[in-house]
């Protein structure tokens, strides 16, 4: 049976969030609110909640993971930036963009695109995201909570607890979540080059 957490958005009990992180470390997978929608999260070393991840949303090798991070700081440490792309990325941060970068060693190769080595990351504008991330000292490997054959994340908690119950070990409501994804950003030409318009403002990535 699933558990179901009631956070508050601007307040995250302590308690809650501590319970839903010995999840994630416990190799559990779970359903959490974003800035941009809904996502699904494990432990960035945990195989068979990525497996679980996969299987939910019928994904092939070839896709994106994200690692969500507390700040720039944690971020710069698991991709290679240069100072353009830094530049960008610190006036898009904490935002609803994701940005594909260089993976650094510190990430598990299962995580990364097969071919071009790259990984997802970006920090979220969302307390209850933020609250997760600081009791856990790690990112969160993550990706949004958009169902085969959709193209927007499922954003109703009824719906998310009665499609998955069973299939994650928590879902986290924590007030309204729009459906809408990030925005993904492929930054590996040391320009910006959007891949997926989505949340936020993606005209500012435009020359």
């Amino acid at each position: 049976m699933t558990q179901y957490f009631d956070l508050h958005p601007d307040n995250p009990q302590a308690r809650l969030i501590s319970q839903a992180v010995a999840i994630i470390r416990a190799g559990g997978l779970i359903v959490y609110p974003t800035d941009s929608g809904y996502a699904l999260g494990c432990h960035i070393g945990d195989k068979k909640a990525l497996d679980k991840i996969r299987q939910i949303r019928k994904l092939d090798k070839a896709h994106n993971f994200t690692l969500v991070c507390r700040d720039l700081s944690e971020l710069a440490n698991f991709a290679r930036v240069d100072n353009a792309s830094y530049r960008v990325i610190k006036n898009h941060t904490p935002g609803p963009y994701t940005f594909i970068l260089r993976a650094s060693p510190e990430v598990p190769k299962r995580l990364q695109h097969p071919k071009r080595k790259t990984i997802g990351i970006r920090v979220p504008d969302n307390k209850v995201a933020l609250a997760l991330l600081e009791e856990l000292g790690e990112p969160i490997m993550s990706t949004s909570l958009i169902m085969p054959g959709d193209t927007n994340t499922l954003c109703g908690v009824d719906e998310i607890y009665n499609k998955l119950n069973n299939q994650v070990d928590l879902v986290i409501h924590a007030g309204y979540a729009d459906d809408t994804p990030t925005t993904v950003i492929d930054m590996m030409e040391g320009f910006p080059q959007i891949m997926r318009r989505g949340a936020g403002n993606p005209e500012d990535f435009e020359s």
